[in-house]
């Protein structure tokens, strides 16, 4: 599980402390951050030029692991999204409509059944047949 984003100060005090000529290993120390983590800080202010997170649009409201689920279940028993709706509240996960729907459309389900092929009668066969033999 992924933690929570670092504030903007201490992303600053990582760089200015970097910046004053102090190794990683002792601003991980210093400040409780793995040094991964500022090394990654550092990385990426000498790339972009800024410690501000990059991140554009809103964060998903539903998780990948309620997504794989939301497939789950429709692919083991198709149901209408209301039911679905009533599953996933029960669940604990988020209870919108349009946040299901635009899930599952964008692992491409849609509500929507194939139409199917009419069968053929006897005499359409035999119709078939003749309009066949007489077109060799």
């Amino acid at each position: 599980m992924r933690s929570k984003e670092l504030s903007i100060e201490l992303r600053d005090s990582i760089v200015s402390r970097h910046r004053s000529g102090e190794g990683y290993q002792n601003i991980s120390a210093s400040l409780k951050v793995p040094k991964n983590t500022v090394a990654s800080i550092i990385l990426k202010w000498k790339k972009f030029g800024t410690t501000k997170t990059l991140r554009a649009g809103r964060l998903a409201k539903l998780s990948n692991r309620g997504r794989r689920a939301l497939v789950r279940e429709v692919t083991k028993n198709p149901i209408s999204l209301t039911e679905l709706l009533s599953s996933f509240v029960e669940m604990g996960e988020p209870s919108r409509r349009t946040t299901i729907s635009a899930a599952l459309h964008q692992s491409g389900f849609y509500g929507r059944v194939a139409r199917q092929k009419s069968l053929l009668s006897k005499r359409h066969m035999t119709a078939r047949l003749e309009f066949a033999k007489r077109h060799l």
